[in-house]
């Protein structure tokens, strides 16, 4: 499978949900040991206690015939009870141990798989999640992952111990007559026809239930995203009525489940069985066949049933909604990427050299070309400004230099190689994108500056910050640079949010520099200060600026007009004003923005 980045090699089996399942459970082979150990100890430790009540039933009645004496009745009674005390004691020991067993089971599958679902999710496309609802992508990391785990505890723990208990019946049976084998043997057949056909009914609801728990959970995640629109427009009522609807369907999925978990056979058939078992032995018992004892044996043997009756109905619940959940784990992981981390490729340090020969890029297979025909080039250490209209593909355009996207035509050169045969880690190490919708992560200052340089001293993040002209603001914060800020860096302004990402693109010291607008909601002061941080950087390095700041565009070495997706116009800026029409009106609405800016400044 193509990915972007993988963390390590999955050992686990991803052609069918069933086939995932048991890769994960044959990688504790001891604790499968320990917990069909358990299983069956827990069933015939069981099923003992009764041909010991047996004994005692025997006894008391020859007592009473004048068989035997009252001390040979209270021995036959001792003995049995210490049988009975010595049996169940070890049947709890081992009962600690298969519970023990399935439940680190069960932890531990679920530890697996999350870390296998985040490390494939980090190796996703962007093109991939771009189509992926956030709330969808953590129902299938939380919600999903848990139900992995619930399906081998409660779930496997109970089936199998369910299952013992369905078997012991046939084996102690016959040890009291081969006649009497023929209702729980029936029983089996049926109860195991019964659940087949339970499953069946069950697996589709669940994946009902599992897919629109995710959908309100997308729903939830994308209201919360834009919770500051919501208010804005006062829109609360719309959307609680609109999450209410998405509420019922999860609502309406789990009474379809339990609709079908109702009609419930085996609850009948256990019951059945039980009659005709007593009826059937009362009767050898008349025959003088079987003894008394025996009957008291036979029905404690056909009592075993009503475990697997009981608990499976909760526990076959449980397997159907963990194998939904495993299915939509596999889909997310089997979801091929169009991108991928190309370990042997081109490992070397970047010159800077770029060239765009006829680059055509579409979202969409069969939809129009966001760039179409692009081509010019890029010396080591130059700096090109990229002006456009709106919604022009100027930012595409820079998000195919580090492969965030892959081109759908026509080539992408660093240093005359194919950006696709480039080793992508050391490809997006020595390129540096500032955007101008800003990420921070809910960490400290410092951290955040140096997401790209884990190992950055404290010298090396203040120099970058006072690069960037952020150190001051940053020490105004009480804890300075440990301040922990909030999601998407919510308790910063816009400027600060960018001149923190500003100092973490110097901190990484990147040959390639992509500034897509990203001085935007930077004040006309602060800019002055920024812009001299940025032409410094700038040296020696190749630097793209996406921008229409006209400081910025007068500055850069060489000029593209890009409208429509395509080239119209490249050069320096007087040149294009006397040649280009489209760069002049360009040119003429950014003068009258940044002149009405000023105004209000004033």
């Amino acid at each position: 499978m193509a990915a972007e980045f993988v963390v390590a090699s999955a050992n686990y089996s991803r052609q069918s949900p069933g086939a995932f399942i048991v890769s994960h459970v044959r990688r504790y082979p001891l604790l499968i040991v320990f917990l069909l150990i358990g299983a069956i100890t827990n069933a015939a430790l069981a099923g003992i206690l009764f041909y010991y009540f047996g004994n005692i039933y025997d006894g008391i009645l020859a007592y009473q015939a004048g068989e035997i004496t009252r001390s040979a009745v209270m021995l036959i009674i001792v003995d049995s009870v210490w049988w009975v005390i010595f049996s169940q004691v070890i049947r709890a020991v081992l009962q600690f141990c298969r519970n023990f067993s399935a439940e680190i089971y069960g932890q531990r599958i679920e530890r697996d798989v999350r870390d296998e679902l985040y490390s494939n999710l980090l190796g996703k496309s962007m093109d991939f999640h771009a189509r992926q609802p956030i709330g969808e992508i953590m129902a299938r990391v939380t919600n999903d992952v848990r139900e992995l785990n619930l399906l081998m505890n409660p779930g496997v723990n109970l089936i199998v111990g369910s299952g013992m208990f369905l078997l012991m019946p046939l084996f102690f049976t016959p040890l009291i007559s081969w006649q009497l084998t023929i209702t729980p043997l029936a029983f089996a057949l049926a109860y195991s026809w019964a659940q087949q056909h339970y499953l069946e009914s069950l697996q589709p609801v669940a994946q009902e239930v599992r897919r629109s728990f995710g959908e309100m959970n997308g729903t939830l995640a994308e209201v919360l995203e834009g919770l500051e629109i919501v208010k804005g427009a006062a829109q609360e009522p719309r959307e609680i009525a609109r999450f209410n609807r998405q509420i019922e369907a999860v609502r309406q999925q789990y009474v379809r489940q339990g609709d079908v978990e109702a009609v419930y056979l085996p609850l009948f058939m256990f019951g059945l069985s039980l009659v005709i078992g007593l009826a059937h032995s009362l009767y050898l018992a008349n025959l003088n066949l079987i003894s008394n004892g025996d009957v008291v044996r036979f029905m404690g043997y056909l009592s075993l049933f009503g475990f697997p009756v009981f608990v499976s109905q909760t526990a076959f619940s449980q397997l159907a909604s963990g194998f939904a959940s495993a299915r939509r784990i596999l889909n997310t992981i089997n979801t091929e990427t169009k991108l991928d981390q190309n370990i042997s490729g081109r490992d070397e340090p970047l010159t800077g050299a770029l060239e765009l020969e006829n680059v055509t890029f579409r979202y969409n297979l069969d939809g129009k070309p966001t760039v179409n025909k692009v081509s010019f080039r890029v010396e080591p250490g130059q700096t090109v400004a990229i002006v456009g209209q709106t919604g022009s593909g100027k930012s595409t355009l820079t998000k195919l230099i580090n492969r965030t996207y892959d081109v759908s035509e026509g080539r992408v050169l660093l240093d005359g190689v194919d950006v696709r045969d480039w080793n992508l880690a050391s490809l997006r190490s020595q390129i540096s994108i500032i955007e101008q919708d800003i990420f921070l992560f809910s960490r400290t200052i410092a951290e955040n500056i140096a997401f790209g340089r884990e190992n950055a001293t404290q010298a090396e993040i203040e120099h970058a910050a006072k690069m960037a002209q952020a150190h001051d603001f940053i020490l105004e914060f009480p804890e300075g640079y440990q301040t922990v800020i909030g999601q998407r860096g919510v308790t910063l302004s816009g400027g600060q949010r960018q001149r923190l990402a500003i100092a973490r693109a110097f901190l990484t010291d990147p040959k390639i520099l992509i500034l897509d607008d990203s001085t935007s909601a930077i004040d006309s002061a602060t800019e002055d200060r920024i812009q001299k941080a940025i032409w410094a950087a700038a040296q020696g390095r190749t630097t793209l600026l996406v921008t229409h700041r006209l400081s910025q565009i007068r500055w850069a070495d060489h000029i593209i007009v890009i409208k429509n997706g395509e080239v119209v116009a490249q050069g320096k800026h007087d040149d294009l004003l006397e040649s280009s029409q489209a760069y002049r009106r360009i040119f003429a609405r950014y003068e009258s923005r940044e002149t009405a800016a000023e105004g209000e400044v004033r």
